[in-house]
């Protein structure tokens, strides 16, 4: 009788002990990665049980391809939100960036057809003096002149969509070069699409600049306390403009691979991605408070969204109830934040 007393007690020892480390294993993963695993479980779980074809590699391949221009904005995105700070105006050097390009190189294939390559290359110089016009807008305004990075993003949000209106009076932009679409929006090189390419490229380029260069090491510390990185020789001033540039120079790489994949200029391109790509940074795990979060987690949150939408289209969920879904995501994932923030500070 006695030793199967002992032989109880072991057993409920035993599983305490394993309770405990499941415990402890969930609360480290939370404390590292925020949500992100936990929603990333659930969302499996759920589209899977209601639809065969969402684990499938063909579906898979597709969210990754899909994914690839909100994991472009929310590098830019995770850079700014690191500072302290966010851009709202992601969306505006998208659609300025696909209504300029697109502008200027139906322009030039009108005077010089046969020179594509000229074509393409102004394209893209377009595309990144429009990112530097915004990116320098934003990060002088937030810099150099203390407006909020909601007041400043939202104004040039505004600014950027009246002006790409202006530009094209609401009419898309056709007439593209088909050589345009050919290779920036469906070409492949060594059998790997091209904007996925790119995509790889600046994530790799993104993970060496945050963790292996001092700029990534002045951006973390202006978000953990701006007023120490002051003391300590930093100028923040010139990093808060580096992000915001950065920010636009990728939200500008994704109007561009965009407008390849439309093949037109259009001023409603990225609508919702500024949502979308704070959505993503904050379910990785990126603090709104700044100081934290990481690139891999930021790849994972995109895929993470795109993948819920994915899941929501194959069970035939209606877009305005997407909306909403991803609005409660969100609105659960600050929340998590708020504990999570305070999880570390005891």
């Amino acid at each position: 009788m006695t030793e199967q007393i002992h032989t109880m007690d072991e057993a409920e020892g035993t599983g305490k002990s394993k309770l405990t480390m499941v415990r402890n294993f969930l609360i480290r993963a939370f404390n590292d990665y925020g949500v992100l695993p936990f929603f990333l479980v659930i969302a499996i779980i759920i589209f899977s049980s209601f639809s065969s074809k969402f684990l499938t590699l063909e579906n898979m391949t597709n969210v990754a391809r899909q994914s690839v221009y909100l994991t472009l904005v929310s590098l830019g995105q995770m850079m700014v939100l690191i500072t302290g700070g966010f851009d709202l105006s992601v969306g505006t050097s998208i659609a300025l960036t696909s209504v300029i390009s697109s502008t200027a190189m139906v322009a030039l294939a009108s005077a010089f057809p046969d020179m594509v390559w000229l074509i393409i290359i102004v394209g893209i110089l377009c595309s990144i003096i429009t990112a530097l016009v915004i990116g320098a807008l934003n990060g002088v305004g937030v810099s150099r002149f203390g407006v909020s990075p909601f007041i400043m993003t939202l104004g040039v949000q505004s600014i950027g969509a009246g002006f790409a209106l202006f530009i094209t009076g609401g009419v898309p932009v056709s007439g593209l070069i088909p050589e345009f679409g050919n290779i920036f929006g469906f070409g492949k090189l060594l059998g790997i699409p091209i904007p996925v390419l790119l995509a790889i490229l600046s994530i790799i380029g993104m993970w060496i600049l945050m963790n292996r260069t001092r700029i990534g090491n002045y951006i973390y510390a202006v978000g953990g306390n701006i007023k120490a990185a002051n003391l300590s020789g930093i100028d923040t001033k010139r990093i808060l403009l580096f992000t915001y540039i950065m920010c636009a120079l990728l939200a500008s790489l994704a109007g561009f691979l965009l407008t390849a994949r439309v093949e037109s200029g259009e001023t409603n391109l990225g609508a919702n991605i500024a949502l979308e790509s704070i959505a993503a940074c904050v379910i990785a795990g990126v603090s709104l408070r700044g100081g934290i979060g990481k690139v891999e987690n930021v790849v994972l949150g995109a895929f993470f969204i795109i993948m819920v939408q994915n899941g929501m289209n194959l069970l035939q969920v209606g877009s305005y109830v997407q909306m909403i879904s991803l609005g409660a995501l969100l609105i659960l994932a600050i929340i998590f934040d708020r504990y999570r923030f305070r999880f570390n500070r005891t």
